[in-house]
C-alpha cells in the first residue's frame, strides 16, 4: 500500500501545482525485480484511489525487464531473479543495470 501512497503523493503534488482537478492517465514503469505482484498492486490501487485525483485515471503499466552485466566476462543479459547466473560463463557475480524499481513515467492532467 505504501507504494500506491507514494504514487498518489506524486500525482497529488503535480495536480495541485498545475491546478488540475483530476488526472486523465498515469504511466508507470515497474521492473521485473521490483517485487510488485500485479494482482496485489491492482487490489491496493482500487482500494486507495477511488476518492482521489487518480479515481478515473487510465493506468498504463510498462513492465521493465531486469538486466545485468557479468563482472567476469562483461556479458549483458536479462535476469528474472537476483541469483540468476550469467548465461555466457555461469558466474553469479554481476552488476544489476535496471529493472529493480518503480517509476512514474508520465502523468497527463485533465
Amino acid at each position: 500500500m505504501s507504494l500506491i501512497e507514494g504514487i498518489l503523493g506524486i500525482a497529488n503534488e503535480l495536480a495541485e501545482t498545475h491546478h488540475a482537478a483530476s488526472i486523465e492517465s498515469i504511466e508507470l514503469e515497474i521492473g521485473t525485480l521490483a517485487n510488485v505482484e500485479d494482482e496485489a498492486f491492482d487490489f491496493a490501487w482500487k482500494a486507495a484511489t477511488p476518492t482521489t485525483v487518480l479515481a478515473h485515471a487510465e493506468r498504463i503499466i510498462d513492465h521493465i525487464p531486469a538486466t545485468a552485466r557479468c563482472l567476469i566476462c562483461n556479458q549483458e543479459f536479462e535476469i528474472n531473479q537476483y541469483f540468476d547466473e550469467c548465461p555466457n560463463c555461469g558466474s553469479f557475480r554481476k552488476e544489476i543495470l535496471n529493472g529493480t524499481g518503480v517509476k512514474v513515467k508520465r502523468i497527463i492532467l485533465s
